[in-house]
């Protein structure tokens, strides 16, 4: 049987829901830095689309708390895995609007 967290989360459901948000979280970074900072050839080296990336990492912290996943025992791996697939999501679908031409 699968053990619950304190906040009534099983392991399956708070894995789940950890992976979903980061995930849906690089897809909108991917939105901010396309409608922001544009997809224009000019706009694909500026380092502030690292730092889109990075806030949205950083905001996910109180929406899991929010849902109900125990943040305070997250550690360094899970904080890693986070910042990871936000990064890969957000790499991955910007790369797709930059090479088919999508304007916001």
């Amino acid at each position: 049987m699968a053990t619950e967290s304190s906040r009534g989360l099983s392991d399956h459901v708070r894995g789940v829901t950890v992976t979903t948000l980061a995930c849906l979280s690089g897809v909108a970074a991917t939105v901010v830095s396309a409608m922001v900072l544009g997809t224009d050839p000019a706009s694909i080296g500026l380092t502030t689309q690292l730092a889109v990336v990075a806030a949205f990492v950083i905001v996910q912290q109180p929406i899991l708390y929010a849902i109900g996943v125990d943040v305070g025992d997250f550690g360094i791996k899970d904080n890693l895995y986070v910042g990871f697939m936000t990064f890969a999501l957000w790499f991955l679908s910007y790369t797709v609007v930059l090479s088919t031409g999508v304007s916001f």
